[in-house]
């Protein structure tokens, strides 16, 4: 872009954290301005201004601290930043005006103030930003113009560039001064033979997002593409591109993620216009959306064309008009016309060209899905639109939200590409499987949900503790999503019911890295439906979404089954890497479902790769007693559900089961309750329900039967914060 301005305002910032080469990296306010006008055409330079910035956070770092001198104290008495703004609109205006001038363009030394302190901390507090603050000269890149040989430009700063050029050093005490008058210098010099350099390249800002189709057949490079996890499921497209506000995302390069359910799933691909965006954006990685922090991956072009590339000529006519806005409409009777939807929407909120602005979602043979895409001209008539979310429509309710052309793309890319039941492959074959899934109704499984996505085999087993030594040999399942990444599940296989019980119980919510992991109890079956793309949540399991239910039966396995067979069903499509196949130790193994390896099973498989949620992977347990933490403690539990018979302790104790806690109650309240009795706090085992909250139940261990049946006889029938509380010895 050409600047016509003949000004410069050369301009310096500060924040209250982490300067220099990684400004802005840390989110820390900005707490320091300076600035001084350059001429180009006369090759003279105004006034030195310096404004401190009153953050809202009022707290130094210790390096911030050290390098500019600021204390607490001068930054109480100073303006926040939007007064700070307008003192510097006023005195640069003024000054021009005494020159002569009528425009100006900022020149920083690099794009790290620009791009990434005061954008996002404007964006963040909702302040509008001068249109000087989206178009500005990097002194770095005219100055490398000019000097190529003078290193890398990520390496260049106002001193260093000074330096090569051999000008006078500056010794300055106040912070900023000294880097300004040496970019002033800079300049002159440049401007100057054997120079004589033209600043006419500015650096821009894109002022809003534009959204945009995208073809699976367009070219995307690898390194412009990042991968934004932790996302609030209703984020938008403009949520994305606020979070990522200073750095320039290309034309609808904001590809929201879905799941196998076609919901979001909290992950966003995200395509900048060059490298050096993307490499800016990584650097805020765990900054913060409201107040969830978002993980910032690379990823590549190919991920991004998965997600946002389509290449249906009806969603390409839909999505060619721009700068509308999407509604995404879920829930339509199977019924329901444009006119039904037009009517529904009604007069306040009129759809984009009427007709033509409706996207009815079908399945491959022209079946209707009950979703349907709507485009509005403006933010208003969305809105408008958004406020009928839940509103009835026939004898349906039905959800409206916003959408993203990326969205559009997946959810008629997943729609068409699902098979219909009549291509489904012949019937399954009873196989025995390697032995590391076994299906029933046992609830001798627990799931981990929530893992961090660098979480390891050796992670999760450090987290298991002391119950690491009950998980069956192969008995630890990693789930993987669609990209063949850990998606923040596992399974585990124990050797009991009553094992998985107490494991479920006593590390539900306990944390793993930065992160509490949830822990529930469930069975092999439910497990088997997971790994092989099913759901299994508070409303129960949905069978994988690519086969029809009758698919799941499973059959009772033949007594024997010959190694070299068994391998034959070990599809790729399924396993990320199949071990060596084993024969089964005895007759009676459950068996997998797996498809017999005709022509089109393979196919078949291919085909549910875009659709299937997760895949198992490959079975791994641990094999090393280092593996292992010690044996269990002094902790001693048992399943209330049991019968007594059935019961087991860990080490010679008493159970005492509570009823009646208030759902709020804590281990510091029980162990409050039973004062007296000197129980210590892994004496006290706090229950879950299925839905991961307490159940209003505890069981609490004492050393011996007689002290558990005095507790009873003494502390049953007594209130803890207004509840009745029951005890009885197990």
């Amino acid at each position: 872009m050409a600047s016509h301005s003949d000004t410069l305002v050369v301009f310096f910032g500060q924040t209250a954290g982490a300067n220099g080469g990684r400004l802005g990296s840390d989110e820390r306010e900005l707490i320091l301005l300076v600035w001084q006008i350059v001429d180009l055409q006369e090759k003279k330079v105004g006034k030195l201004h310096r404004c401190l910035v009153k953050p809202d956070t009022l707290e130094l770092t210790e390096e911030c601290k050290e390098e500019s001198g600021l204390t607490l104290e001068e930054l109480c008495k100073a303006e926040p930043l939007d007064r700070a703004l307008q003192q510097f609109q006023q005195s640069v205006s003024s000054e021009l005006q005494a020159l002569g001038r009528s425009s100006y363009t900022l020149c920083t030394d690099g794009p790290l103030l620009i791009r990434q302190a005061f954008h996002p901390e404007a964006s963040k507090k909702n302040l509008v930003l001068a249109d000087c603050f989206y178009s500005f000269v990097d002194l770095r890149k005219e100055f490398h113009k000019c000097c190529p040989n003078a290193g890398a430009m990520k390496d260049l700063c106002a001193s260093a560039m000074a330096e090569y050029l051999c000008l006078p050093s500056l010794m300055e005490k106040a912070a900023g001064v000294q880097e300004v008058k040496a970019m002033v210098m800079v300049i002159l010099h440049l401007l100057s033979k054997p120079y004589n350099h033209k600043f006419t390249s500015c650096e821009t800002v894109k002022h809003k997002f534009e959204t945009g189709a995208c073809s699976k057949t367009e070219a995307v490079d690898s390194e412009t593409v990042i991968r934004a996890r932790g996302l609030p499921w209703q984020s938008s497209d403009q949520d994305i591109a606020r979070f990522f506000k200073g750095l320039n995302i290309a034309k609808g390069g904001v590809a929201l993620c879905l799941n196998a359910q076609g919901r979001r799933n909290g992950e966003a691909l995200v395509r900048f216009v060059s490298q050096e965006h993307r490499d800016l954006a990584l650097e805020r990685h765990k900054h913060h959306m409201g107040s969830r922090y978002i993980e910032v991956y690379k990823a590549t072009g190919e991920e991004f064309l998965k997600i946002a590339g389509g290449t249906s000529n009806e969603v390409a006519q839909f999505l060619s008009k721009e700068n509308q806005v999407i509604i995404r409409m879920r829930g339509l009777p199977f019924t329901a016309t444009p006119e039904d939807v037009l009517g529904f929407l009604g007069p306040e909120c009129p759809v984009t060209d009427g007709r033509e602005g409706l996207l009815f979602v079908k399945y491959p043979d022209g079946r209707p899905t009950g979703d349907a895409f709507v485009l509005f001209a403006c933010e208003e008539y969305a809105q408008n639109a958004i406020k009928k979310h839940k509103e009835i429509l026939g004898k349906r309710y039905i959800e409206l939200f916003r959408s993203t052309a990326a969205e559009v793309q997946q959810v008629l890319n997943r729609y068409m590409s699902t098979p219909l039941i009549s291509t489904l492959p012949p019937p399954i074959l009873p196989v025995i499987p390697q032995p590391f899934i076994a299906t029933g109704s046992t609830r001798d499984c627990i799931r981990l949900r929530g893992l961090p996505y660098t979480a390891t085999i050796e992670d999760i087993l450090e987290f298991m503790g002391e119950f690491t030594i009950d998980i069956k040999p192969h008995g630890v399942h990693m789930v993987l999503n669609q990209q063949g990444r850990p998606s923040g599940d596992a399974f585990i296989q124990m050797k009991s019911s009553e094992r998985a019980f107490l494991v479920a119980q006593k590390c539900h919510k306990k944390m793993m890295k930065d992160r509490y992991v949830e822990v529930f109890q469930c069975s092999g079956e439910e497990m088997s439906f997971v790994l092989m793309g099913g759901t299994l949540n508070r409303s129960g399991l949905s069978p994988p979404p690519c086969l029809s239910p009758p698919a799941y039966t499973t059959f009772p396995a033949p007594t024997a089954v010959f190694p070299a067979e068994a391998a034959l069903y070990q599809t790729p499509a399924l396993l990320a890497t199949p071990r060596t196949p084993q024969a089964p130790t005895h007759a009676a193994a459950p068996a997998l479902a797996y498809y017999p390896p005709q022509p089109h099973a393979q196919l078949y498989m291919n085909m549910n790769m875009n659709y299937t949620a997760y895949y198992p992977s490959p079975p791994v347990s641990p094999t090393t007693l280092g593996y292992f933490a010690a044996p269990p403690g002094t902790m001693a539990a048992a399943v209330a559900a049991q019968p007594p018979s059935t019961q087991m302790l860990a080490q010679p104790g008493a159970l005492v089961r509570m009823q009646g806690l208030p759902f709020n109650t804590g281990v510091k309240d029980i162990l409050g309750f039973f004062q007296g009795y000197q129980l210590q706090p892994d004496a006290v085992l706090v229950l879950y329900n299925f839905s991961g909250q307490r159940s209003g139940e505890a069981l609490v261990t004492f050393p011996s039967v007689e002290q558990a049946k005095q507790a009873v006889a003494e502390r049953s029938g007594r209130p803890l914060a207004g509840h009745t509380i029951h005890l009885c010895v197990l």
